[in-house]
């Protein structure tokens, strides 16, 4: 997630300087046709291409607030996620206890306990963070061309990521819950179920009653929802159907923009022309300048049609880069950073020692 107010207007068109050229280019051809060639009959109608601009940007609006409620609703789980494992953590920490059992653990036995219900939680942080950075076959970081290469260079990469998930789980699992849950496809579904057994196994021995167990348990069918909330965001991309058709009316509106303009802009030479018969300059030399100008106003299709162009691409582009929240690019939720600040936290509850430091990410990244 990028951090500062505005990204720079450098990055901005590094990010969009194919299709600037591109849409620059493509006025050439009709206008060149039209004022050098005089094929005066090759212009379109502004009325219709202003109907149709007009059903692009609706369209465009459509797919934009679509795309912006699935970022929100995954950074509404993540929120969460994070207040469900705060929650988490104060039950483990005050519900296990001597209360109800036969034989009294000591002081250092249930703090023992205490943490290794806690780092399994970071386990299945971890695992389902791992989870939802897998690639997608529609995700855009796998699209050449259109995709924000520019944010997958190195400076922005995940660094962090580069850890296999096997290193990372071998900090917070015993040997027996790592092997058994490497065994398994989905990991973080896995970490739960062994986290319930383990409560079981802690009802059974006396160290929580069934009140606690039942709220503990609760609180475990909660993460298994928030898990399958995500899951739904990343495994049921925004329906391709809409995706795609989008795509060929901005793409319609954009091949057929120049036909409409030149016809507008040569009218619009034309009174200039007329304005300075009317009032001739004091130079003959800059008067025949200006009127070389307003015979060949035409030719200002190609600047405008270029801006009108980018800024509809660039629209549909947001859209489609904010349509999978998950991929870890910067208009992304920041998933990596809050597993951290959730790890801190938890951590930090139970009084724990080698607690990690927040991650100093660079380049106003937030992964």
């Amino acid at each position: 997630m990028y951090t500062k107010r505005l990204f720079p207007a450098g990055v901005v068109i590094r990010w969009t300087l194919r299709h600037i050229l591109l849409f620059l280019f493509l006025p050439i051809i009709p206008v060149f046709l039209f004022d050098v060639l005089e094929l005066k009959w090759l212009h379109a109608p502004w009325l219709p291409l202003g109907v149709l601009g007009t059903a692009v940007a609706f369209i465009i609006g459509f797919k934009n607030n679509a795309s912006y409620d699935r970022l929100w609703e995954a950074r509404k789980i993540w929120g969460g996620i994070v207040n469900s494992s705060r929650s988490w953590t104060i039950m483990v920490k005050d519900f296990i206890t001597n209360d109800y059992t036969m034989t009294n653990l000591s002081k250092e036995e249930i703090e023992g306990i205490i943490k290794e219900l806690v780092y399994r939680h970071i386990a299945w942080l971890t695992a389902l963070r791992y989870q939802l950075r897998e690639d997608r076959p529609w995700e855009m970081h796998l699209k050449k061309g259109r995709s924000n290469l520019e944010f997958k260079a190195a400076k922005y990469r995940i660094r962090e990521e580069e850890i296999s998930l096997e290193d990372k789980l071998k900090k917070y699992l015993s040997k027996e819950d790592y092997d058994e849950v490497m065994a398994k496809g989905n990991r973080a579904s896995q970490i739960l179920g062994i986290q319930s057994r383990r409560l079981k196994e802690l009802m059974d021995r006396g160290l929580i009653e069934d009140f606690r167990h039942m709220e503990m348990a609760n609180m475990l069918v909660e993460f298994y929802t928030l898990q399958g909330q995500c899951e739904r965001i990343k495994n049921f991309p925004y329906p391709r159907q809409f995706a795609t058709l989008n795509y060929w009316f901005v793409w319609i509106f954009i091949l057929f923009l120049p036909y409409g303009l030149m016809e507008e802009f040569e009218a619009f030479g034309a009174k200039i022309f007329v304005l300075l018969d009317k009032h001739p300059d004091q130079t003959s030399t800059i008067h025949q300048l200006q009127e070389f100008i307003a015979l060949h106003f035409v030719w200002f299709t190609v600047p405008f049609s270029a801006l009108i162009s980018w800024v509809y691409h660039t629209m549909e582009m947001i859209g489609e880069n904010t349509e999978n929240p998950f991929e870890g690019g910067p208009n992304d939720v920041p998933i990596t950073d809050l597993c951290r600040s959730i790890e801190i936290d938890i951590r930090e509850l139970i009084d724990d020692t080698d607690i990690p430091k927040p991650y100093n990410w660079v380049n106003n990244i937030v992964m």
